[in-house]
């Protein structure tokens, strides 16, 4: 069963977006905000491959956001990395290198969960920690509306991806996702 989702501006709705992303939405252009719309999901169908399947949108339409810790000798940074949902992050490629990395891993979720005041699911690069590097893939930045999260579980934003590539931080980088399988 599928189910038509509600598209609002995305400041209208602060009860669909996380404490962070609220206020980093308040803070962009009033021209690029309104183009941002936030729709509230059942957050148990937050993860990408339910989420399209019951609300028919194209896992090409998506994007995930995922936090790696880099670490180099004693210091550990860390990065977000936005790739389409078909694809998933060369992060012992690419990512590492870009990183100057010795070693770059998924970072632990509960240091993620408590650095961006996000739920789990939810993940979003608007609204990230400020030093943090977001990695976008270049199919992602060129994308005219892109699903990503909204800092819950219980609401999925549309953005265009020439917005996201302008984040504070964000770099685009081609072939930052690759094929999944």
């Amino acid at each position: 069963m599928t189910t038509a989702l509600a598209l609002h501006p995305a400041l209208s709705h602060p009860e669909l977006l996380a404490p962070p992303v609220a206020r980093a939405l308040a803070g962009w252009p009033a021209a690029s905000a309104e183009l941002v719309e936030v729709a509230a999901i059942d957050p148990e169908l937050a993860d990408t491959a339910a989420f399209c399947a019951r609300y028919e949108v194209a896992p090409a339409d998506g994007a995930n956001c995922v936090v790696i810790a880099a670490k180099r000798g004693g210091t550990v940074g860390y990065a977000a990395c936005l790739v389409a949902a078909t694809t998933r992050a060369d992060v012992n490629g690419l990512v590492r290198r870009h990183l100057d990395a010795r070693k770059a891993s998924f970072a632990p979720v509960d240091v993620v969960l408590a650095a961006t005041d996000m739920e789990y699911g939810g993940i979003t690069p608007i609204g990230l920690p400020a030093d943090w590097p977001i990695l976008i893939d270049a199919a992602v930045a060129a994308h005219p509306r892109i699903v990503v999260g909204a800092g819950i579980r219980g609401a999925k934003l549309w953005v265009p991806g020439r917005l996201l590539a302008e984040l504070p931080g964000a770099v685009v980088l081609p072939d930052l996702g690759v094929p999944i399988g």
